[in-house]
């Protein structure tokens, strides 16, 4: 089942770039879409779809948290930001290659 969620992060730009560097250009397991918009406040905002909530998962502990404990110089802060779970009716895109 498609598992899609927005999240508010208290990061810059600049931040978001160290992070992303981290994580490297690999795509990661079941992620099919990850936008990164900037909040009227100029924090970010995350939009994530991925194949299911447990690659998901899987990829932040692999991945995601090693990256950015990595870019907060060896810890990242200790509380995760909110996470809103969206209702997914439809996935589409040309980058899926077909419907989720």
């Amino acid at each position: 089942m498609v598992y899609a969620y927005t999240q508010d992060v208290p990061i810059d730009t600049a931040m978001y770039g160290r992070i992303i560097d981290l994580l490297g250009d690999e795509p990661m397991d079941g992620q099919l879409l990850h936008l990164c918009v900037r909040n009227e406040d100029g924090s970010l905002r995350y939009i994530d779809v991925w194949e299911s909530e447990e690659q998901c998962a899987r990829a932040f502990d692999e991945r995601v948290h090693p990256a950015v404990d990595a870019a907060f110089g060896g810890r990242r802060p200790a509380t995760e930001p909110t996470v809103t779970r969206l209702d997914v009716v439809d996935v589409r895109g040309s980058a899926l290659g077909t419907r989720a």
